[in-house]
């Protein structure tokens, strides 16, 4: 009867570690939405590659730290008129002290027409600015084309928050603390 106990746990055991038939096969990436084109065709949107969400980290840093340097080298080379965009944040750092703080970070990507993946970062940002010597704390919601590891191009949505939502997010703050 012991043999047969023994015999039954260590067929069990086996059983157990050897991984289902189709374990090796990988899994079809997930799809998390639609990109819809003017002509409203839509595409099917996967999750990103994270190394975008780094990237996206370390360009926000930069523009924290001031650093026009490490901005200009993470744009990528097509960008036209990185030089405007240096000279633009210089002026701007220095009249309204920008200060981002990031709330989330969300990659994807797609595929378009020519078989190019497109890949893209989301990120919303809380940002305080200083603005005619008066604080002003904005939400914005970034999207940003990688190529190549570096930024291509990218739009800012921006709203000025309520003076309510200053509040209710400082007592948030506080209370996680």
């Amino acid at each position: 009867m012991k043999k047969l106990i023994l015999a039954s746990i260590s067929i069990a055991l086996l059983y157990a570690c050897v991984p289902p038939a189709d374990s090796n096969q990988a899994t079809a990436p997930q799809e998390i939405g639609v990109q819809i084109s003017d002509k409203g065709e839509k595409t099917a949107l996967y999750g990103g590659d994270m190394a975008a969400v780094s990237l996206w980290e370390t360009y926000i840093k930069a523009h924290n730290e001031r650093d026009l340097e490490t901005i200009a080298a993470l744009n990528a080379e097509a960008i036209k008129g990185t030089q405007a965009h240096m000279a633009f944040l210089t002026t701007w750092f220095k009249q309204a002290n920008p200060t981002w703080t990031t709330k989330f970070l969300i990659t994807n990507m797609y595929t378009d027409k020519e078989g190019k993946v497109q890949q893209w970062i989301t990120s919303g940002h809380d940002v305080t600015l200083t603005v005619e010597g008066k604080e002003v704390k904005v939400n914005q919601v970034h999207d940003a084309l990688v190529v190549d590891g570096k930024i291509k191009l990218f739009t800012v949505n921006e709203r000025v928050l309520l003076p309510e939502e200053e509040a209710k997010e400082g007592a948030k703050e506080m209370t996680q603390e």
